[in-house]
């Protein structure tokens, strides 16, 4: 055969990511463990200032996607990822797809080397700031053309963490706008979402002020830059996610007993775990495996995102619904962390795309045989 074969990507962690989750997850352990984040939801500041302080600027994760002449560390979506997977174990509330990722793509596509791009990603880089897309959480990437119309003042409801962003990026009929969120004629109204641990927000812009970043033509594209990023990397946190229940999941069934036997020994609870290994397996995989095409700017890679969410999306339920259920009484009560992880897991499904919208994209991006 003459025509080679093109490598297949390497899923497998690193050292360096091993390290880098290591620090994260002795990080959240320490500072979003299960009593913190309920009392945290529970309070009128769920987000914890200083865990995102020492999240973003002592282990530098947000600015692992930045260049280091940008003031990054000039990492890849690879260790984004494994952050994710971590914040998804802990559930623990920090902007980090939303600021880090999707905003920190978005301006990186628009390819501006000094400038207010530049400024604001050393910003964000830094951990100074934190910048939110101002459309809905559920929007995808075939969307972000669609974005741009209208004027600056607009109102867009179920914009994630808009509370605790600093600068919005607004889309408009003539470009994408930076618009501090503390700057005259901008309203953020906090909503009442499913999950506590990610709020949402209804930004209203009326009579506001920003600094165009770029024209309609190339903003567009990289919003769309951003949110595939998002949707791609989002599959890693539902990843560490379903993780977390599938471990605290068999814990409490090798240690809960009924009829002198533990409940993990029944045959159906067994089938029941084992099956959601093989899927948190496959997750992984998935998971990896867009992160790796997004990291190599993989011409699959919009292929690779669709195939990871259109997956992990459900597997991230499936886990948490079985958690809920296996756990018995105590896995309803508002004190266990269950319902965390299941309403995070509700939340994800929808995110950058529902599963239904990316098994559509992978049909209209496979091409089948002919028969």
């Amino acid at each position: 055969m003459t025509a080679q074969t093109e490598a297949a990507p390497d899923l497998l962690y690193s050292e360096t990511e091993e390290d880098l989750r290591s620090a994260v997850r002795s990080l959240l352990a320490d500072r979003a463990d299960a009593p913190t984040v309920i009392a945290g939801i529970e309070s009128d500041t769920p987000y914890d200032l200083r865990l995102w302080e020492s999240l973003a600027t002592g282990i530098g994760a947000a600015g692992l996607l930045v260049p280091e002449k940008l003031g990054g560390q000039g990492a890849t979506h690879r260790e984004a990822a494994v952050v994710l997977e971590e914040l998804g174990r802990s559930v623990a509330p920090a902007p980090y797809l939303t600021s880090s990722v999707v905003a920190t793509e978005i301006l990186l596509a628009l390819g501006a080397g000094d400038g207010p791009v530049a400024e604001l990603l050393g910003e964000l880089a830094a951990g100074r700031k934190a910048a939110v897309l101002a459309l809905p959480f559920a929007a995808p990437a075939a969307d972000a053309a669609a974005a741009f119309t209208g004027t600056l003042d607009r109102t867009v409801t179920g914009v994630a963490e808009a509370a605790v962003a600093d600068v919005l990026l607004v889309p408009a009929s003539d470009g994408l706008y930076a618009v501090e969120t503390g700057a005259e004629g901008v309203t953020v109204q906090p909503l009442v979402p499913l999950d506590l641990t990610r709020p949402l927000a209804k930004v209203t812009l009326d009579g506001a002020t920003g600094t165009l970043l770029a024209g309609a033509g190339p903003a567009a594209e990289a919003v769309a830059r951003g949110l595939l990023a998002g949707a791609g990397l989002l599959a890693s946190e539902q990843l560490g996610l379903a993780e977390w229940c599938l471990t605290e999941t068999v814990r409490h069934t090798r240690e809960r007993h009924q009829f002198n036997r533990p409940v993990g020994s029944f045959q159906s609870l067994k089938h029941r775990m084992a099956q959601l290994w093989l899927e948190v397996v496959s997750a992984r995989a998935a998971a990896r495996n867009a992160a790796d095409a997004l990291a190599t700017g993989s011409p699959d890679a919009p292929l690779a995102v669709a195939v990871a969410q259109a997956y992990c999306s459900r597997v991230a339920v499936h886990a948490a619904e079985e958690c809920v259920q296996l756990h018995g009484g105590i896995g309803m009560t508002w004190e266990h962390p269950a319902h965390l992880y299941l309403k995070r897991a509700k939340a994800d499904s929808i995110a950058y795309g529902t599963a239904g919208r990316h098994r559509e994209t992978v049909a209209e991006l496979v091409e089948l045989p002919a028969p």
